[in-house]
């Protein structure tokens, strides 16, 4: 099994780290990390996150770190990193439910 990143999910990353980092470079990159080592580990246990109950699909899971909900797709061979959002963000809008655009 492998991580891969889409597009949306690692300007998501840039965007936080950016808004993190007007108060505190080191916190940024302390959430980077923390971010990238949470998916890192569903190389060994893929389907450890959660299901999102917004998107009605098995495939689409989430871990949260932090307050952020990180949303990925279980493929065969491969975990699909979805999008980074705050938790406060609301998922009943079509256009900020990333499952729908990958």
């Amino acid at each position: 099994m492998i991580v891969d990143w889409s597009d949306l999910a690692l300007d998501d990353l840039e965007d936080i780290k950016h808004y993190i980092g007007k108060d505190s470079p080191f916190y940024a990159r302390e959430f980077i990390d923390l971010v990238f080592t949470a998916a890192e580990r569903l190389i060994d246990f893929p389907l450890s996150g959660r299901e999102v109950p917004e998107a009605d699909d098995k495939t689409i899971r989430e871990i949260i770190v932090q307050s952020y909900r990180v949303m990925y797709r279980v493929d065969p061979h491969r975990v699909l990193m979805l999008a980074v959002m705050h938790g406060s963000r609301d998922l009943a809008n079509p256009k900020n439910q990333p499952w729908e655009t990958h």
